[in-house]
């Protein structure tokens, strides 16, 4: 019977407990404003860093603060390439050098694929 008087009570999604004797948070609301002219105000923590933009409920583009609150532009470092990080390992003298010697093994076959020069290697050793 106990089991019934559950039943559809929306377990899960809905509390129980009173209200009373409970101090909440202090807020604060903050206006924003969308360039398609729509207004509307988010609830937050006084302790909150409040952003200077929001996303706009209704238009899904982004509000700005009505309160004077300016965006803050933060420097962005320039995309480090592969070549970068490898010129922080060696110089470009180095680089050449090791291309030259890299390209001499695959010209003698030493190096590379098998089927272009092994089998030539192979046949010259035979012959």
């Amino acid at each position: 019977m106990a089991e019934r008087t559950l039943r559809g009570a929306r377990l899960g999604g809905q509390s129980f407990e009173d209200e009373r004797g409970i101090e909440f948070a202090a807020r604060q609301q903050v206006g924003y404003r969308c360039p398609q002219g729509h207004v509307f105000e988010i609830t937050m923590s006084v302790e909150a860093d409040v952003p200077a933009i929001w996303e706009c409920p209704r238009c899904g583009a982004e509000g700005l603060s009505t309160d004077g609150i300016e965006k803050v532009v933060k420097a962005e470092k320039p995309a480090r390439t592969h070549w970068d990080m490898l010129l922080e390992r060696r110089s470009e003298k180095e680089l050449e050098d090791i291309l030259k010697e890299r390209l001499e093994l695959l010209r003698g076959g030493e190096i590379g694929p098998a089927h272009l020069h092994r089998a030539t290697k192979k046949r010259k050793a035979t012959a």
